[in-house]
């Protein structure tokens, strides 16, 4: 990707700098989780969490009211998603950095979160000192992947950006969104309301769908979406 990636590793990391704060903002669904985040960054004398957000209109304002240096962002928010979030702060905010932190599947979307402007990919499992050690090497201009999706980037760069591409890999960011929200139980009008969309562009999104992964029917797009949601939280 002709990045500075660090892997999981905190080699090279800035120093804990005392003589100014880095201000981050925390935008999750989750209150709990929220909380624990700001518990665990509120430890490092250079790390202050200045809000925190669970929707992403909530985010978008504060990210413009506060200007944090580094957001840390999940993709399932209570409107919206993390990863449209993350398109609109690159465009509005470039200055501002990112990392995602989600329990979404990474070899689904930590590629999509690094092309719209993230600056790394953390999944929710990964132990504590990981999320300060993404958060520092972003800070200090690096891209935070796992080892493991670091060689997968290199493996594809390596073959020539070609290789297996399973067939939910191949749908675009509003087809996976719209995807997950029919997994989540919405029906067509409901996900239009919720993208601010028209019924017939969604419609439309449920063909392209059936067609890129071989479904017959709306009843096995459903079915399919269904599984999908359940198998990745």
């Amino acid at each position: 990707m002709g990045l500075p990636v660090a892997a999981g590793g905190a080699e090279n990391l800035p120093s804990p700098d005392v003589e100014r704060q880095w201000k981050i903002l925390i935008v999750d669904d989750h209150p709990l989780v929220r909380k624990g985040m700001v518990t665990l960054i509120s430890q490092e004398p250079d790390l202050k969490v200045v809000g925190e957000a669970a929707e992403m209109q909530d985010a978008a304002k504060l990210a413009g009211e506060l200007e944090p240096d580094l957001m840390v962002i999940d993709i399932s928010l209570r409107s919206g998603n993390g990863l449209e979030l993350v398109k609109q702060i690159t465009s509005a905010n470039p200055r501002i950095k990112m990392l995602v932190c989600s329990m979404h599947d990474e070899s689904l979307f930590a590629e999509r979160c690094l092309r719209a402007g993230a600056g790394g990919y953390l999944n929710k499992e990964a132990a504590s000192d990981q999320v300060i050690d993404a958060i520092r090497s972003i800070l200090g201009g690096k891209t935070f992947v796992s080892p493991q999706l670091a060689e997968r980037l290199l493996n594809r760069i390596v073959a020539g950006g070609n290789g297996d591409v399973s067939p939910i890999e191949s749908l675009t960011d509003r087809e996976l969104e719209v995807f997950g929200l029919i997994g989540q139980g919405l029906t067509t009008r409901q996900i239009a309301e919720r993208l601010h969309l028209s019924y017939k562009t969604i419609e439309s999104y449920r063909e392209n769908l059936k067609a890129k992964l071989s479904l017959r029917n709306a009843a096995e797009l459903n079915r399919h979406a269904v599984q999908w949601a359940l198998e990745n939280g």
